[in-house]
């Protein structure tokens, strides 16, 4: 197979954390395991945005997105590092662009740039942040990713927006790929995500079953033969969940409470060796390059391992 793999890391959002108490050793714990995903082979790591758990908020630990970044791409030393996504809504664009550079410099050359509208209301809310409409949060990033790929590429960054502005803005160093760091949109919105990753983007991230995300990829095509853009030059990454166990069965049950839906099971990369390969399989027919895995075992590593000495070269 020619997938490549990549970890969403134990941060604390899925109640991935609970039972250590001490949030330095909770902040270690995550940091072995970015680095056993890089001893053993994985493409990439994985943040997400979020300041409280799911599925309810609570008073477990919630490491920031951005400044963990920043901490493990000196931790690290091989593997990309990136977010899934990160929340426009939570920084003025121009702010994140610049944050950005920084921490491609930091990790020298090594940051996945994932964003998205936003969803998790109660987040907003809470922090004080406005929580627009779902079709106005999409104009807001339509606008935020115009703002971002500016500030990466013009001297001095000019922008007119109706949510936005940016007027002369200096940023450096733009950090070190080039053109530029490369753009992940995440989502599956058919008529307005998927278009916005046509248009601005260099990867893009769904989720689904296979034959829902060969229907995404098919509409991603169409959008990008509408606006010139050739197909093959965006990565395709899916966000998945993986639990092996001896049988398909024991696997299912292994499966975290939130993610016992048939529909989620579905989604998801669960059961012996050889059901994990065809699903693979399936996934790599429908149009995936990159795989984005969550492990519910991750402190223990095993599953990691596993994982990697059955499907990385």
């Amino acid at each position: 197979m020619s997938l490549t793999y990549g970890v969403q890391l134990p941060q604390g959002w899925l109640m991935d954390l609970v039972g250590i108490s001490d949030p330095i050793e909770a902040y270690e714990t995550m940091t072995r395991v970015a680095q056993t995903a890089e001893e053993c082979g994985y493409e990439s790591v994985w943040l997400v945005d979020h300041f409280h758990t799911v599925p309810l908020p609570s008073q477990e630990v919630t490491f920031e997105c951005w400044t963990s970044a920043a901490a493990l791409a000196r931790n690290t030393t091989r593997i990309r590092i990136g977010q899934m996504v990160t929340c426009n809504g939570y920084r003025n664009p121009a702010l994140l662009a610049k944050m950005a550079s920084t921490l491609d410099v930091l990790s020298h050359g090594r940051l996945n740039f994932g964003i998205g509208a936003g969803w998790y209301e109660h987040e907003y809310r809470a922090y004080g942040y406005d929580y627009p409409e779902a079709p106005e949060r999409l104009r807001y990033l339509r606008e935020a990713v115009q703002v971002i790929l500016a500030m990466w590429t013009q001297d001095e960054a000019t922008f007119e927006g109706k949510y936005y502005q940016v007027r002369g803005a200096i940023n450096q160093p733009k950090g070190v790929q080039k053109p530029h760091i490369p753009l992940l949109i995440g989502g599956s919105g058919e008529k307005v995500t998927l278009k916005l990753v046509a248009q601005y983007a260099d990867a893009c991230n769904v989720a689904g079953d296979p034959a829902t995300v060969a229907h995404k990829f098919a509409l991603l095509k169409e959008h990008c033969e509408i606006v010139g853009r050739d197909y093959e030059s965006i990565r395709r990454t899916l966000s998945t969940m993986v639990v092996i166990a001896d049988t398909d069965e024991q696997a299912i049950a292994l499966m975290p409470a939130m993610f016992q839906s048939q529909t989620q099971i579905d989604m998801a990369l669960v059961g012996t060796l050889e059901t994990v390969r065809a699903r693979l399989k399936a996934y790599e027919a429908a149009g995936v390059q990159e795989l984005i895995i969550i492990f519910p075992d991750a402190l223990q590593q095993d599953s990691i391992r596993r994982f990697a000495q059955a499907f990385i070269a």
